[in-house]
């Protein structure tokens, strides 16, 4: 899948370049990543943007710009709605601190095991509804959702279950994540990811919640943080691929059609890519002999899950959309037989 989810990539960018017959595009959009350059994530999203382009045959032109290009990570929901962007690529729960609806819907820690859940509770279960009825009041309409996966928890010290967590400097980001983390019993820490590696170096952290195993290994996290928790147990973000709502409107109902399509497709391509990659990656990690993987026993995961869910109803209590986020997760969960 991973050599199907790169050619699929170049494909794209490859037939986006030869798309000549049509002229300039109908419709041109700037958009923004969360993600810097070079970074797996993004390389996987450019060829999102040169495959709506071929999706459309021209008529759509994405320019996908990399972290912070414009504006700061938090601050591209402003932009989009002022027009300064057109669209964003971008972990929904950066805006928690607008609504804790954009939190606890964006990564209900713990609530999945697979992405495959979570795209069908996006698809089928109210999620897709409750994002636009969430985001369009600030000037958006969602997309379509994708995600690298399930995260890789980095760590200096060995963490084999909940009580390990007692204490321990994790850096997580504001919001849900953080604040189940601390009611783990961990000592979080608000740090953006462009310092994880250098807090870890310098032991001003002891673990992070941060991104999957793969991406942790080649950024080199796991060399100085060498007990790794694999597969992950607590964060998998919903990564949001939004644009501004006038915009939206105005593009006809074949070009919506097709947006939506191109991000379900690359939704699939994406986790696999990064799934395989983690595989190679941890293999390579246990062969080199100086990286202890660990992966946390059931029993483990249904504690921290159940502290999770604890902390998703505090957070439904918090306004009114939370309260539907909660009440149609837990909805969900409960009829598919997952909680």
């Amino acid at each position: 899948m991973l050599k199907f989810a790169s050619s699929l990539a170049a494909s794209a960018i490859v037939a986006a370049s030869l798309i000549t017959s049509a002229g300039a595009a109908d419709f041109s959009f700037k958009f923004q990543s969360s993600d810097p350059a070079g970074n797996p994530n993004f390389v996987l999203q450019q060829g999102w943007a040169a495959s709506v382009k071929q999706k459309t045959n021209g008529r759509v032109d994405i320019e996908l710009l990399p972290v912070e290009s414009l504006v700061a990570h938090n601050e591209t929901q402003d932009a989009v709605s002022a027009g300064i962007l057109d669209g964003h690529v971008t972990d929904t729960s950066y805006f928690s601190g607008k609504d804790p609806a954009f939190g606890l819907i964006a990564n209900p820690v713990g609530a999945w095991s697979d992405p495959a859940q979570m795209f069908d509770f996006m698809a089928n279960g109210g999620g897709k509804e409750l994002m636009n009825e969430i985001l369009e009041p600030y000037g958006l309409h969602f997309i379509g959702a994708t995600t690298p996966g399930l995260e890789a928890l980095v760590a200096r010290v060995p963490i084999r279950g909940v009580a390990d967590l007692k204490g321990v400097k994790m850096r997580a980001p504001e919001g849900l994540v953080q604040q189940v983390f601390a009611a783990a019993g961990a000592a979080p820490v608000n740090l953006p990811g462009s310092e994880v590696f250098t807090s870890l170096d310098k032991r001003v952290i002891d673990a992070a919640d941060y991104t999957v195993f793969s991406t942790n290994q080649a950024q080199g996290l796991n060399d100085i943080a060498t007990f790794p928790v694999y597969p992950g147990f607590h964060s998998m973000p919903l990564v949001e691929i939004s644009m501004n709502k006038q915009s939206w409107d105005a593009l006809p109902d074949d070009l919506k059609a097709a947006l939506e399509e191109s991000v379900v497709e690359f939704a699939t391509a994406q986790v696999a890519a990064l799934a395989e990659k983690d595989l190679a990656a941890v293999k390579a990690a246990q062969d080199g002999g100086k990286i202890t993987v660990i992966d946390w026993a059931a029993e483990e995961r249904a504690k921290f899950r159940a502290i999770a869910m604890g902390e998703w109803a505090k957070v439904a209590e918090r306004s009114d959309n939370a309260k539907k986020v909660y009440d149609t997760l837990t909805t969900y969960l409960k009829e598919k037989g997952l909680m």
